[in-house]
């Protein structure tokens, strides 16, 4: 299966890889400014997200997006991940490291992590207000976990009819498929990163940040005052030009 994807711009290849709180619709407030900037960008929806259906057969998210790059003819790209996109592009950065120029990762999830009490709660409350039939209150869950206090109400529905949209699609399930782990070494990333942290998120994610600038290559850590777990849609005209100049530095150096 293709992932469902859009294509726009050109120059050099920006893939998009979404939290599993949104899909690929996320990126909606960099997609013109990445295209203006002189960006092919490439966003695509994850398995069970947005306009990609939920698989019959175990899958890999790392190797659909690899397939999907392939498919587009794509050598080589710039990755930008949110959160659980952030851990496929790690992955994908691991496994096939000539593939990835640079790697942008916005609060990242991390393979392995150990969840701190404050996310396993959050887990817990999730899982009882969809055990209850509570589709919309564990929505509000989220909406109110994931998103910093300087975010608009138009931020906030955008991220709930996302968020929505998964629960609706993923519950629909007639029978659970369950993906393809594949134990990739973060060692062999070649790639430079920068890493991106929210003042207001969850503990994890900052320290997730904090880890992975000691532990990979080329790696910087930058901490956003004011931001929570999904800066890209909280305030765009802060975090756009952190990305364009990130991109800029890595493709000069390329």
């Amino acid at each position: 299966m293709t992932l469902a994807h859009d294509v726009t711009g050109s120059g050099p290849t920006v893939v998009l890889l979404h939290s599993t709180v949104c899909d690929r619709r996320m990126w909606d407030p960099q997609l013109p400014t990445l295209v203006n900037a002189g960006y092919r960008v490439v966003r695509c929806d994850l398995r069970g997200f947005g306009q990609s259906p939920l698989p019959d057969r175990p899958y890999n998210d790392a190797q659909d997006v690899t397939d999907l790059m392939d498919l587009l003819g794509v050598e080589h790209a710039a990755l930008v991940g949110a959160s659980g996109g952030g851990q496929v592009a790690l992955e994908i950065a691991a496994r096939w490291p000539q593939r990835v120029t640079a790697l942008v990762l916005l609060c990242t999830a991390l393979s392995g992590h150990k969840p701190s009490a404050e996310l396993r709660a959050f887990g817990q409350r999730e899982n009882a207000l969809i055990e209850a039939g509570d589709i919309a209150g564990a929505t509000e869950l989220n909406v109110a976990m994931w998103l910093g206090p300087d975010s608009d109400e138009a931020t906030q529905d955008k991220v709930r009819q996302m968020q929505r949209h998964a629960f609706d699609v993923q519950l629909a399930a007639v029978e659970e498929v369950g993906p393809i782990t594949v134990e990739a070494d973060l060692a062999a990333i070649t790639a430079s990163s920068l890493l991106v942290s929210g003042r207001h998120d969850l503990v994890d994610f900052r320290q997730i940040a904090a880890q992975l600038s000691d532990q990979l290559a080329d790696a910087r850590h930058l901490e956003l005052a004011w931001a929570g777990h999904l800066p890209s849609l909280e305030c765009p005209d802060a975090l756009n030009p952190l990305l364009i100049d990130f991109l800029h530095e890595t493709r000069a150096a390329d």
